[in-house]
């Protein structure tokens, strides 16, 4: 019987996991390993901050999910793959021993601007953000993307006094422009061209020659790879993710998957991308446990976004298109709590979602 390592609890291996629950698979045994019990969805997360969702309602059980998939879950951090010897090694000394493994690891937070890892909190684990966050504060956001654009309207609604530092945008110019609307209409200090050069102790962020404290500094930069990537033996690109092929296969080690955040797909790294590729993940695990064909995976330039704006109130936009209004809130919502009856093994009923209107 082949081991199978899943390791994290990203989107893609929950829809891998949704798949085993609904036709398990035999001659294989099934392992979990993720630090948390039960995760944020990282999609209902602004809602949370925002007070829209209470944290239980944006949470799924990780443990559940895994027991319906007929998957053994193991709570740990992994801190090591040796790819070579076929081992992932937990941050308590547990080994785990693998036939096939499938990463979904996530990534972590780039913080290697001077001071950042010390003076600011980084937006992951999320659990660990929400834990720490303060709403009656001066708060400042390093990173103006899709991420630092919803946490700073989201803690503009709670009532925080917020500045948020984009040194670039990374959306195409239509829809930059009417992100920075949304941002200053909710009264969001939005200092676009202006990169957080340094962070000291105070907190104070430093951009250019300006010198600034705040009550507290958040950390919104793009993705990095986990550290442990860099030991474990895999083909990794440029950036240090595990590059992979059509299939999502590790291009060296064949018995090796990786998914979301953690993987080169040639993709933006997204929850939308991720479940995607769950989809093609669940039919290529199957493949790889009875030995059968591949199939490869097809990745796409362009993919909705629904950006909340702090209130009930949402920007969608998918390539030169874009719109907004609360009908696109409204619209995430139902997106959301859909997906989140879908781990939970629920059906969701239309009423579910108009609940709070």
């Amino acid at each position: 019987m082949k081991r199978v390592l899943l390791a994290g609890a990203g989107h893609a291996h929950a829809v891998l996991l949704c798949s085993l629950a609904e036709q398990p698979l035999y001659g294989a045994r099934f392992t979990l390993v993720s630090p948390y019990a039960r995760q944020l969805y990282s999609a209902m997360l602004p809602g949370v901050i925002a007070g829209h969702y209470r944290r239980e309602e944006a949470e799924f059980d990780v443990a559940a999910l895994a027991q319906r998939a007929f998957a053994e879950f193991v709570p740990g951090s992994l801190v090591r793959l040796d790819a070579a010897r076929r081992v992932a090694l937990l941050a308590d000394g547990r080994q785990l021993p693998y036939d096939i493994v499938s990463l979904n690891v996530g990534s972590r937070t780039e913080d290697a601007t001077p001071g950042a890892h010390e003076h600011a909190l980084p937006l992951k684990p999320y659990e660990r953000l929400v834990e720490r966050l303060r709403y009656d504060a001066h708060v400042a956001i390093a990173g103006g993307g899709a991420s630092g654009a919803e946490l700073a309207m989201a803690l503009r609604h709670r009532g925080a006094v917020v500045t948020l530092y984009s040194e670039q945008s990374p959306f195409p110019p239509k829809l930059a422009r009417r992100i920075e609307r949304a941002l200053r209409r909710r009264g969001v200090d939005f200092r676009p061209g202006m990169r957080a050069d340094a962070v000291e102790s105070g907190p104070v962020v430093i951009a250019g020659q300006a010198h600034q404290q705040f009550d507290q500094v958040l950390w919104a930069a793009g993705p990095a790879p986990l550290a442990w990537l860099e030991r474990s033996g895999l083909a990794r690109d440029e950036q240090g993710f595990v590059r992979v092929d059509a299939t999502l296969r590790s291009v060296s080690h064949r018995e090796v998957f990786a998914v979301g955040d953690c993987a080169a797909t040639g993709e933006a790294k997204s929850g939308v991308h991720a479940v995607r590729q769950g989809e093609v993940l669940a039919h290529n695990l199957r493949a790889a446990v009875t030995e059968t064909l591949l199939v490869p995976y097809e990745p796409r330039p362009q993919a909705l976004l629904l950006l909340t704006c702090g209130a009930r109130y949402a920007i969608a936009a998918r390539g030169s298109w874009s719109a907004q209004g609360r009908w696109a809130w409204w619209w995430k919502n139902w997106i959301d709590r859909r997906w989140m009856a879908r781990l939970r093994g629920e059906k969701l009923k239309r009423k579910v979602s108009l609940q709070k209107r």
